[in-house]
């Protein structure tokens, strides 16, 4: 939980209604995480961990905690795939 991430070199990442679209320049792919406005293109600034991200969830309705792991797992994802990376 006290992970932090970057976006991968030749990753760029865009804030949309439903969540963050991530884009690979050396594909090009494109990765969809529906994450709403729970997780903004600045976490990926390697400055919050994971573990300070959750911690402003708090006092948030149970379906959007339940949403938050989701995302951890997502993150997860995108790290195997080479979009981000752990500083």
């Amino acid at each position: 939980m006290n992970k932090r991430y970057t976006l991968a070199a030749g990753t760029q990442v865009r804030e949309e209604d439903f969540g963050l679209l991530f884009y690979q320049m050396n594909g090009p792919r494109l990765h969809f995480v529906a994450c709403g406005s729970l997780l903004r293109e600045a976490f990926f600034r390697g400055q919050m961990t994971l573990a300070s991200w959750m911690d402003t969830l708090a006092g948030l309705p149970d379906q959007k905690i339940q949403e938050a792991g989701a995302i951890s797992g997502a993150l997860k994802q995108l790290t195997r795939k080479g979009v981000i990376v752990e500083c």
